[in-house]
């Protein structure tokens, strides 16, 4: 009886967990858009924006005033021995000065008046926050483009399987024809043996693609933030998405480098290097602080501290410190030539992102239209190799064509279906591509 009681409670259990299985259903904008609020890349950009918001507060709070309060407790388990000639008759007296406990509380109060130094922090902790702020907005644009590429080879390697499957039908057709042809002594066995490879190597790529699918689907998940088994149900098509993503409008776009988002980080690398470059410049700046101290203590030789009659002194202190930089062996100007030089090579290297950003958006618009054209070409040469495949299937049925001019055309139909289906990806990934280059907002 246990052991059915068991059985039901194992398969109650699977259903259960069978029923939390979680299954989404997105097209591809709304993949893009899951993406954005779950990737791993952007939970972990978010993370270093409040992170760069709390350091814009830390380096704040170094000119707000500073409290501190101290505690002291001494107990000398042995006190110390001071000898002095009192009598001036050369005879050296011991005495012991002080208690042989004591408790010191004390509190101090600090502001910094002036200090150069915490100027250029406070501007470098801004401009970090604003670098925060911008390497999330590039991480989204290659979360976009990462979900973009994922999802589409999901529906390569569905469409190929299904292209597959449609190949293999034929062939299957075909073979069993040879086969009676052969049986019957209207073909050779060598007719039968090759379309037998061709069934192989059809069977053999369709669980390829099978396997790839799966990792596809894996890589999707991964780009969405989901754990990789998480059930996806894709409802674009890949025929869907090449109309979706065939806008030439996009050759027109006139390329704005100020808005661009790669522009702007190297901005910011520049901004950095001058931040610093003030900031070896302000450490030749005095610094100026100010203090209060409030202090009491209490002496005792047993520990009576905390007795009503116990005799507490305070204190009070006020104070002003100032700090003046005079000669440090030149290694300050060191340090400045130093940075300069940063700076410099930061100008460098911000022409340069601008050249490379130029040619980029003009390549990509370049690789996007050559797509779009190869993909016109790839659907008009598919639908010849179908065309001239069917034909020459008519014509091996009928006996008036070798089976060699058959394997020829369906040779060059797979190919051709192959080259359609990556015309087809290359459109949605070039013009991800080319959005990127030109830096358009995610809607």
């Amino acid at each position: 009886m246990k052991k059915y009681i068991y059985i039901i409670s194992f398969l109650a259990f699977t259903i259960s967990l069978k029923a939390q299985e979680k299954t989404i259903e997105l097209s591809l904008n709304d993949a893009i858009k899951y993406a954005l609020e779950n990737s791993y890349n952007t939970k972990a950009a978010q993370n270093d924006i409040k992170v760069a918001k709390e350091t814009v507060w830390e380096t704040t709070t170094i000119g707000l005033p500073q409290i501190n309060g101290a505690v002291d407790y001494q107990n000398f388990l042995k006190q110390p021995i001071s000898v002095a000639d009192i009598n001036g008759d050369g005879v050296d007296e011991e005495f012991i000065f002080g208690t042989k406990q004591n408790i010191n509380a004390s509190f101090t109060l600090s502001q910094l008046l002036f200090d150069g130094s915490y100027l250029v922090g406070l501007q470098a902790s801004k401009t970090f926050l604003k670098i925060s702020e911008q390497a999330k907005e590039k991480t989204e644009l290659l979360t976009r483009e990462a979900v973009i590429n994922a999802y589409g080879n999901i529906l390569v390697a569905e469409k190929s399987i299904e292209i597959l499957k449609r190949n293999n039908t034929v062939n299957d057709r075909i073979l069993k024809g040879a086969r009676v042809g052969y049986e019957n002594g209207l073909a050779e066995q060598e007719d039968v043996e090759q379309f037998e490879i061709i069934k192989g190597n059809i069977e053999s790529n369709i669980r390829a693609t099978e396997r790839l699918k799966v990792i596809a689907y894996k890589m999707l998940n991964i780009a969405l933030g989901n754990p990789i088994d998480t059930k996806l149900i894709l409802s674009d098509t890949l025929e869907s998405l090449v109309l979706a993503n065939t806008d030439l409008d996009l050759l027109v776009i006139d390329f704005n480098l100020d808005n661009h988002i790669d522009f702007k980080i190297a901005e910011n690398d520049r901004e950095t290097k001058r931040l610093m470059m003030q900031l070896e410049k302000s450490k030749n700046l005095p610094s100026l602080s100010a203090f209060i101290n409030y202090g009491t203590q209490a002496f005792s030789n047993n520990f009576s501290f905390f007795d009503s009659n116990q005799r507490w002194f305070q204190s009070s202190l006020l104070g002003v410190s100032l700090n003046v930089p005079i000669f440090s062996s030149f290694g300050r100007k060191a340090k400045i030539a130093q940075t300069k030089i940063d700076l410099e090579t930061a100008d460098i290297r911000l022409e340069e992102t601008k050249q490379k950003l130029s040619l980029a958006a003009q390549s990509a618009k370049s690789d996007y239209q050559l797509s779009i054209d190869n993909y016109e070409t790839a659907q008009k040469n598919l639908n010849l190799a179908e065309r001239i495949e069917k034909k020459q299937q008519i014509k091996f049925d009928e006996g008036i064509t070798t089976s060699f001019d058959l394997l020829q055309a369906q040779n060059q139909l797979y190919t051709q279906q192959n080259s359609y289906i990556q015309a087809m990806l290359n459109i949605i990934a070039k013009k991800a591509t080319l959005e990127n280059a030109l830096n358009i907002p995610i809607k």
